[in-house]
């Protein structure tokens, strides 16, 4: 595409008609770009666009395109074509600094963000210059710009806050701090001043302020791997200013709205997180400085209003006491029963409570306060802040402080049972004290795994949490059934069985709540239980205990899928996966209706599919019904085909990409359960399935390939009979396949059922193509992978066609290309196989190269029978050998950039292991004798002499073990 006028104004009004709300004007228009994407100079039309165009509407969205494209196609992948070519990658790079700097808050938000991508893939190695280009825009004094350089500068350091330690890491660190450390600490100085100089201009003072706040959290990312020298040698600097920050108030920047915290709330909550930083991680370091900072963060603490725009600097200065209070070093702070009693009043207490704002949330906004409370990213949450602060408290206080909140709890409860109706927030702070008394350590999978011995929780439970959970109506009282119900969730492993069998009618009972927390929580506590483990590692709760309550379980669940908010709900749809998966043959008299609902639910939401997780359970939902079903009544499976094929067609004629790779893998599981030829249903999709688009998709490949194994298993010979045009289209797919690091094995999965299945007569033409693709990429890139399958494809080829017609084809491509393969990858590799049943196929394709291949025994490759014997000796005995060379990591299938649907494995439409071998060789190593004992009666007196020879000592006494345990001799 050429930097032209015209080409400037087609890109416009394309750009327009993406914002139309009308899909029919929508669509094409985003087909469209996506078919331009990959022209030279695209990306620069689209900066020229958001530099020059004179509507603001085509400048944003021009540059969330661009932003979008970067995503998209920056990182180079190995085996993929570069999708920018290099001279836009340079022009980009020299002028994407200074436009995003020039340009307006909301565009220069978009830049920076494609700068940090760019520069996570780039920089340092490929993008020296950004950093000095960056630092020397401080200087400007413009604090547009400097605002710019700070946010971009944060987007791409926050990445020290998470990465492995590694030298590249530390390298690239220590070259950030050597240019970055004093300008950003003189910088910081500068502002402090200018904050002064100005205290009385609002709206300098926001533009300060948002400074501020930036070098703070540039402060947290530079400083979180190690304490840089730099930063120790300065830290005077940045503690005095930091301390004095947090004692600052300045009603200029205090705001009226209730809800959103201001600059300053920010500001003083990013403190308080680098003071715990350095408190948790170089507290000899600031040892001189933590006093003071105890006592403003104290004095925040007790000054701070319960509105919520306080809720994250609440709750970051809570966490910065939780985590002094652990530090055996400042255990003396805390140490004194009056300071003990004190935080437990003024901070825990009133931290906890139910504020108005929760209650809003739990009502009108339930799935934001169900991620928080239940799945933890309640982190910046004031009750999450504080329980983390009991815990601390009673690492080292566990007496005392159970005693002082004891008497909470009792109090409060006293405080509920005189007027229930109007006091119920006292039962659930109360609730809400014991389990953060109770919970010592705690994981997402088991619950509560170590608990505090103080508190007594089956007593608590049956007085206070039963009796909620029991009362005649599922609708009062929401927040305390809540409580109640997620109660057994925490502690299910301290509450006895019979305990919790009690509840389970209770909890079936709630799934009719109109609530959504009451509902969601009660289906989530369902799931939960029903995965615990019990003795000899099967369920705790078994399907005979269930037995009375399957019809009320799925009932109910299906109907909680009905209420208003709750047509997606992720939670209830594992719990009906994990109901299935408990109950097994309970389920199907039920499964008719069942299987009508899901198929209903899955054409609604494939029409615009929001929720992965949801979608994910219900796909696992469809494939225990069919497994459960097909396994006692094999010939249902045309049923479930009936039911579900309609919604798999409109699904791949929409191109629904997040449902297609679910929609292959519930195929395959239907058609593997055919016992015996494909019915035609299948035969009229397959030659959809070898289309090149549908393999561009890298979550499409797993699925496909396995269905594609599903078509050959059940209906080789139908493909050679009726579909024989289509087998180059196969061998296409698998050469597509081969020729990528990533997806190779997924190209030797299908090969190998090809060669397994297929008649041989109809691959016949193809052979001797399929090994001349395969030595072309062992010799362009040779990883450890492609050697592991390709040594189990030779072997497999062996057992089907026999050891003289691999010799043969090896040796037709070139002469003495076998005696190569066999010293060169057979004989030195073996070792590197993996898995019982590709070590099998192995074992027995060599043991036919030793005893079937008449070369072997009188050409110059004899010298290479013993060698190969021995190497195959040692794939019995010796350990396996999964050393990988270091050049080589393999990008995995997941890590594709940019948006794609990555494969999700369905865990219940598992692939049985198939084991091509089979019956025919039970023992390898019985068999390598049997056969051994063959070829010396054939040509007696020869195998003998070749052992004694050259064959290692160790070797041979675990062949005179396999020889007497097959009962044979060598003649």
């Amino acid at each position: 595409m050429e930097l032209s006028d015209a080409n400037l104004q087609t890109l416009t009004e394309y750009l327009k008609k993406t914002l139309d709300p009308d899909p029919a004007i929508r669509r094409p228009a985003e087909k469209f770009l996506e078919s331009v994407e990959a022209s030279q100079n695209y990306p620069l039309l689209l900066l020229t666009l958001l530099e020059k165009s004179q509507e603001n509407v085509i400048k944003v969205c021009a540059s969330v395109t661009f932003k979008n494209y970067i995503k998209r196609n920056w990182r180079i992948v190995e085996d993929e074509p570069n999708k920018i070519c290099e001279s836009d990658r340079i022009a980009i790079k020299a002028n994407i600094v200074p436009l995003m700097l020039s340009s307006p808050e909301q565009i220069q938000k978009q830049l920076s963000d494609a700068i940090s991508i760019i520069g996570r893939e780039d920089f340092p190695q490929k993008w020296p210059d950004l950093l000095t280009e960056m630092v020397n825009r401080f200087q400007s004094g413009d604090f547009h710009v400097i605002n710019g350089v700070l946010h971009t500068a944060h987007s791409l350091f926050k990445r020290y806050r998470h990465e492995f330690k590694s030298n590249e890491l530390w390298t690239e660190i220590k070259l950030v701090l050597d240019a970055f450390a004093l300008p950003l600490t003189n910088l910081f100085k500068a502002t402090i001043e200018l904050c002064s100089t100005h205290a009385n201009d609002a709206s300098a003072l926001k533009v300060l302020f948002s400074s501020l706040i930036l070098i703070a959290k540039l402060f947290y990312s530079l400083n979180f791997q190690d304490l840089p020298e730099f930063f120790e040698d300065n830290m005077e600097t940045w503690m005095t200013n930091f301390h004095s920050l947090l004692t600052l108030d300045n009603k200029l920047l205090q705001t009226d709205d209730e809800e959103e915290a201001g600059l300053l709330e920010l500001l003083k909550s990013q403190i308080c997180d680098n003071a715990a930083l350095y408190a948790q991680k170089y507290d000899e370091e600031f040892q001189p400085y933590l006093p003071r900072f105890v006592t403003a963060i104290w004095n925040l603490l007790v000054t701070t209003g319960q509105e919520v725009k306080y809720d994250l600097l609440v709750s970051n200065a809570i966490q910065f006491l939780a985590s002094v209070c652990e530090r055996p070093h400042y255990k003396h702070l805390f140490e004194d029963q009056n300071t003990l009693t004190s935080i437990c009043e003024k901070v825990v207490v009133p931290n906890m409570e139910f504020r108005a704002a929760d209650e809003e949330a739990f009502e009108d906004n339930s799935e934001e306060y169900i991620r928080r409370d239940l799945e933890g990213s309640d982190i910046d949450t004031r009750r999450r802040a504080a329980c983390d602060l009991v815990r601390g408290l009673c690492k080292f206080f566990e007496g005392p402080v159970t005693g002082i909140f004891s008497g909470y709890v009792n109090s409060m409860l006293q405080e509920y049972a005189k007027n229930p109706a109007v006091n119920w927030k006292h039962k659930d702070a109360a609730i809400y004290l014991v389990t953060s008394l109770a919970s010592k350590a705690q994981t997402q999978k088991h619950g509560i795994t170590q608990a505090n011995e103080l508190v007594n929780l089956t007593e608590f439970f049956v007085n206070h949490i039963q009796p909620d959970l029991k009362s005649a109506s599922v609708n009062e009282f929401p927040v305390l059934k809540a409580d109640g119900i997620k109660y057994i969730m925490i502690f299910r492993n301290q509450v006895p069985k019979e305990q919790l069998l009690i509840s389970i009618p209770l909890l079936i009972n709630h799934l009719q709540a109109e609530s959504i927390v009451v509902h969601t929580y009660a289906a989530h506590a369902l799931e939960r239980l029903f995965t615990m483990r019990g003795t000899n590692n099967t369920t705790l709760i078994t399907a005979a205990e269930m037995a009375p309550f399957v019809e009320v379980l799925l009932t109910n669940l299906f109907k909680a899928l009905t209420l208003p908010g709750s047509s997606e709900n992720e939670y209830i749809m594992k719990a009906i996966m994990r109901s299935f998966s408990l109950l097994q043959e309970s389920i199907i008299p039920y499964i008719p209706s069942v299987i009508t609902q899901l198929t209903q639910k899955l054409l609604a939401v494939s029409k615009n599919p929001s929720k992965p997780h949801f979608n994910h359970y219900m796909f696992e939902s469809i494939c225990l019904s069919i497994r459960i079903t097909c396994k006692a009544n094999p010939d249902a499976v045309g049923s479930f085909e009936e039911a579900l094929f309609m919604v798999f067609t409109e699904i791949l004629q929409n191109d629904v990409q997040e449902f297609i790779p679910y929609v292959f893998q519930v195929m395959s599981l239907l058609l593997e359960m055919h016992k015996n030829e494909i019915p035609s249903s299948y035969m009229a999709l397959f030659p959809h399935l070898l289309q090149p688009v549908l393999w561009e998709r890298t979550g499409n490949i797993p699925p496909l390939v396995r269905l594609l194994q599903a078509y050959l298993e059940r209906g080789a010979n139908t493909i050679a009979s009726a579909a024989a045009d289509r087998i180059p289209g196969l061998l296409g797919v698998f050469q597509k396949l081969i020729a990528s690091k990533a997806n190779d094995h997924q190209g030797f999965y299908l090969l190998n059922s090809i060669i397994e299945h297929m008649p041989p007569e109809s691959i016949d033409q193809y052979r001797k193509q399929i090994f001349i693709l395969l030595f072309q990429r062992l010799q362009n890139s040779k990883t450890t992978k492609f050697i592991k399958s390709f040594l189990v494809f030779i072997n497999l080829y062996c057992i089907k066609y026999g050891a003289l017609a691999l010799q043969e084809i090896f040796d037709s491509i070139q002469p003495k290309m076998f005696g190569m393969v066999l010293e060169k990858i057979i004989i030195p590799e073996i070792q590197k196989v993996s898995g019982q049943v590709e070590k099998k196929i192995c074992a027995v394709g060599i043991t036919k190269i030793l005893t079937e291949c008449p070369p072997m025994m009188d050409t110059e490759y004899t010298k290479l029978w013993t060698p190969l014997l021995q190497a195959l000796i040692g794939l019995f005995e010796l350990p396996e050998d999964d050393t990988i060379p270091d050049e080589e990591h393999f990008i995995d299938i997941e890590d594709t950039p940019g948006y794609q649907t990555a494969f999700s494995q369905l865990a219940f439409a598992g692939k049985k292991e198939h084991d091509p071998v089979g019956q025919m060789v039970n023992n390898p190593r019985i068999h390598l004798a049997q056969s051994l004992h063959k070829l010396s009666t054939a040509c007696p007196g020869r195998v003998p002499s070749m052992l004694s020879t050259s064959m290692n000592a160790e070797a041979l006494q675990y062949l005179q073990g396999y020889l007497q345990a097959a009962s044979v001799t060598l003649l």
